[in-house]
């Protein structure tokens, strides 16, 4: 099939939608919910350029000015009271004895902060996208304790998903020592390295801020729909490029059995009914990773017009970004379907200092629970998206590994 195509006969036969997730064994998947993992588009779903906005416009397009110089409409720093309910809701789940990776809300009740945080969910998939809690005292608090209140907090924004192929529902973005020159293998998170703006395979992502390096690894967001209205502007051809499933994204073998090494889908899609909005799946070092299948002629090369595509789309989205720095106890939140982030690159103090450390959680907001409707087999899933290998367990690590 020519990668170029957006539509044919072959992709008028939908695929069968994916199994469903949510009556996996108890045994290997403590709340009975599977993570449904990576899956390619559906392809008769994708709409052409032709039916794409040329100009959004609500509350998902924002400038950076609009919030630089008023922290009070993204900053919400956390109370005693909730600190408090927080306590009292990690210590009752410390001592239930439930296996970390079975925590979701209905164990982990939070009567007042969730009234919060509801009106939080909503604001991250339909609003400004972003949110920063301050004064989680995850100094303070035991690594168990810090862990298990920062994964009930994010419970009650969406099911926990996994994060790679080990596993990992608690992640950690922390220098392991691995060489971000091997990008086919790294994971780029487990380094030191500059991360360009992408998205993570999950609808919400949260950061959770335990140290900090002693330069860089800092924060930037940008609003995908104000990033799309400058393409619109400037750049058409590009806004043109990225509708196109032309794109192979590396799953850098992460894969199930039977499962192919990539993915191929356009960069920006329209959602399956919904309220038809402008969402994004990016992350430029899973494009540029491909090298072992294109030197086989599996994947073809990036042509020169994908090149610069990616090229002005980092542009527009450094031009465009809120930059934020990450204390120790802050927690940021972000939507992965209207939001691209990045990270500057970060040195870490010399030891016995302890390196720069957050926490990472991949949270789902499946399409009948207010998530985004996705033109993806797996959408009205509880744990759709993020990486699952087979049936490997979830897993919880108090520290990377």
């Amino acid at each position: 099939m020519a990668p170029g195509i957006l539509v044919d006969e072959a992709q008028n036969q939908f695929p069968q939608a994916a199994k469903r997730n949510d009556g996996a064994p108890r045994h290997i998947f403590p709340d009975g919910i599977r993570t449904s993992g990576q899956h390619s588009p559906l392809y008769g779903l994708l709409k052409p350029y032709s039916t794409f906005p040329k100009t959004i416009t609500g509350p998902t397009v924002w400038q950076a000015s609009t919030f630089s110089s008023h922290p009070e409409r993204w900053i919400h720093p956390l109370t005693p009271s909730e600190i408090a309910e927080l306590s009292a809701a990690a210590d009752a789940f410390i001592a239930s004895n439930t296996p970390l990776t079975g925590i979701s809300k209905s164990n982990f009740p939070l009567p007042h902060l969730s009234q919060t945080l509801t009106a939080l969910r909503d604001n991250l998939l339909n609003g400004k996208g972003f949110v920063l809690f301050k004064r989680f005292p995850a100094d303070v608090w035991p690594t168990l304790k810090t862990a298990v209140a920062y994964m009930g907090l994010g419970a009650h924004l969406g099911y926990l998903v996994s994060q790679n192929g080990r596993g990992h529902v608690l992640g950690h973005v922390k220098d392991v020592g691995e060489d971000p020159s091997q990008i086919h293998s790294v994971r780029i998170y487990r380094t030191t390295a500059r991360q360009l703006f992408h998205a993570d395979e999950a609808d919400i992502v949260g950061l959770l801020c335990l140290h900090r390096a002693r330069e860089g690894g800092e924060s930037d967001v940008v609003s995908v729909h104000r990033v799309w209205n400058v393409l619109q502007q400037e750049y058409p051809d590009v806004a043109e490029l990225l509708t196109r499933p032309v794109w192979y994204f590396d799953r850098k073998g992460e894969v199930s059995e039977g499962q192919e090494e990539w993915i191929r889908q356009p960069v920006v899609y329209l959602e399956n009914g919904g309220q038809g909005r402008l969402y994004c799946k990016w992350d430029p070092y899973f494009v540029r990773s491909l090298g072992r299948f294109i030197e086989t002629g599996v994947v073809p090369a990036l042509s020169a017009e994908q090149e610069r595509a990616m090229e002005v789309l980092e542009e527009v989205c450094q031009r465009e970004a809120l930059h934020m720095v990450l204390e120790v106890g802050d927690i940021q939140f972000l939507s992965n379907a209207h939001l691209l982030h990045a990270r500057t690159a970060y040195k870490d103090f010399a030891p016995p200092a302890p390196r720069r450390h957050l926490l990472r959680l991949w949270l789902a907001t499946p399409e009948d629970e207010g998530g985004w409707a996705l033109p993806m087999p797996d959408s009205h899933e509880k744990k759709r998206g993020g990486v699952q290998v087979n049936d490997t367990p979830p897993r919880a690590p108090l520290d990377a590994e």
